[in-house]
């Protein structure tokens, strides 16, 4: 496995360079990223189509900086160079455990009150620069598509809350015995608390800002599949804990041209340092699990892809709007439950049965698109024949 970036890099091309990029992190900052682009490309497909308009927003020009802007500027400029001071001076320790260092005390109070001091000047000083008699209000035409970044940023700061919330409600006994590690921690994300608190504050800006919620979830839909699997590759290649259940069984001959962890792995050098020494392994990542267990990663990156593929090539044939994202609900639902079956999660007894926290929420977000689809093609219909 490999914890950082910069391991794969070196692992790949035989280099010795050491990176402050987790692996994990890397692939969800793609994640992000390929999810936003694809949103950006359906906002623009259909405002073209006249599914979305673009809305008047009110803007003043020439207001003077406001103490609250300044503050801002102030303590932001004041944290970076606070910790690029103590980054370059101890790279290091920065490249070794970027979460750690981050946290830590370690840094320049003086190099971050001096750029802290400048930057805010800085900012007084531009602003005063085009300050007028009397500001001015004018009126701008904001396109979907140009909010595209704003929505992305809401959806990501909501969606690692909820998905930190959601994974102390799995993790409880951890969260007691450490909260503000647990808290703190890049790692331990729920995908389903992240998509169901994403989503709620996605609606609130789309409603706030002019944007009709169920053309904006069918754009969305495509992009999540795709940033879901894309997720998982980080998962499997820092070796997170992500992982299946022991694979006890023998590798089907049907399944012969597959390279043999694709069945079963053992996650060495796995980031989470689960298992049992590696021999003549020294460092931090010296671990690897006891027996080979099913890459269940892998298998859901396939799958979300296969599901991305379906979605992105239906999106323009389907024409009642809230109903891709119908579809998403249940092959995403769908998708998870399966895995479920093979994967390591910790469990709730339900009325005797003990089910993981997805096993509880995938049929519930089957039943929900599967009732969506329905009633918003009912209704669909009754306002065409109206």
């Amino acid at each position: 496995m490999y914890p950082k970036i910069s391991d794969l890099i070196n692992a790949l091309f035989g280099t010795h360079i050491n990176l402050p990029i987790m692996s994990y992190g890397f692939f969800v900052a793609m994640a992000f990223l390929v999810g936003a682009y694809l949103l950006y490309l359906e906002f623009i497909r259909k405002e073209k189509d006249g599914l979305m308009k673009t809305t008047v927003r009110k803007v003043t020009e020439g207001k003077p900086a406001s103490a609250g802007e300044l503050l801002v500027s102030f303590i932001v400029s004041f944290f970076l160079a606070f910790k690029a001071y103590a980054a370059i001076t101890d790279y290091q320790h920065f490249a070794n455990d970027p979460q750690a260092f981050l946290f830590s005390g370690e840094g320049s109070a003086w190099i971050g009150l001096l750029v802290g001091v400048l930057y805010t000047a800085f900012v007084w000083y531009d602003k005063d620069k085009r300050k007028l008699k009397k500001p001015l209000v004018k009126e701008v035409v904001v396109h979907v598509h140009e909010q595209t970044w704003m929505i992305v940023l809401v959806a990501a700061v909501f969606g690692i809350i909820g998905a930190k919330i959601f994974d102390q409600l799995e993790n409880w006994q951890a969260f007691v015995a450490d909260p503000w590690g647990e808290l703190f921690s890049f790692s331990g994300l729920t995908f389903y608390g992240g998509l169901i608190i994403a989503a709620i504050a996605v609606i609130w800006y789309g409603e706030k800002h002019g944007i009709p919620w169920k053309p904006m979830a069918d754009s969305f839909a495509p992009g999540l599949a795709l940033a879901y699997g894309i997720g998982r590759i980080g998962c499997q290649v820092a070796g997170d804990g992500d992982w299946g259940i022991v694979n006890h069984w023998a590798k089907p001959h049907w399944l012969g041209f597959l390279p043999d962890w694709l069945w079963s792995y053992n996650y060495p050098h796995n980031i989470v340092n689960e298992g049992i020494p590696i021999p003549g392994c020294s460092g931090p990542h010296c671990m690897q699990l006891p027996q080979g267990v099913f890459p269940t990663p892998v298998y859901e990156t396939l799958m979300m892809i296969i599901i991305f593929i379906v979605l992105w090539s239906i999106r323009k044939k389907i024409k009642t709007p809230g109903v891709l994202f119908s579809i998403y609900l249940i092959f995403n639902g769908i998708e998870r439950f399966l895995i479920e079956h093979i994967r390591v999660n910790n469990t709730y007894d339900v009325f005797g049965h003990h089910m993981t926290q997805a096993e509880i929420i995938s049929p519930i977000l089957v039943a929900i698109g599967i009732a969506g689809w329905i009633i918003l093609e009912k209704r669909a219909k009754k306002g065409a024949a109206a």
